[in-house]
């Protein structure tokens, strides 16, 4: 299974609804689950444009544009569903999930080859 596209796209909607919860009440209510998320979120968005890199080198240019593209859609639908209380949650675990694949995909088995 190519698990580079769905890599992009949880890190890139985990960035999102991190940028987009800026108000209190869509945030985590204990300090360190803030902290973690905040860090959480930068990381996802500087891995996703790190992943956009790396796939430009190493897979087929097609997968990084529609990568990217998916990406862009996924925010789209959430921007569509709009802000829910759920949303620190659902970012959380889209980032770890998203940071998970990543690490996997770049120095887990057949890396060398860019083998998904």
């Amino acid at each position: 299974m190519e698990i580079y596209l769905p890599a992009l796209m949880l890190l890139s909607g985990s960035a999102f609804i991190h940028s987009r919860s800026n108000v209190p009440e869509l945030r985590p209510s204990s300090e360190g689950a803030d902290l973690f998320w905040r860090l959480l979120g930068k990381l996802a968005f500087f891995l996703w444009i790190g992943m956009l890199i790396w796939g430009v080198y190493m897979r087929p240019l097609h997968h990084v544009a529609l990568g990217f593209g998916l990406s862009l859609l996924f925010n789209v639908f959430l921007i569509i569903r709009g802000p829910k209380p759920f949303w620190p949650a659902l970012s959380m675990l889209m980032g770890v999930l998203g940071v998970g694949l990543s690490v996997y995909l770049i120095l887990g088995p057949g890396a060398e080859l860019g083998a998904g």
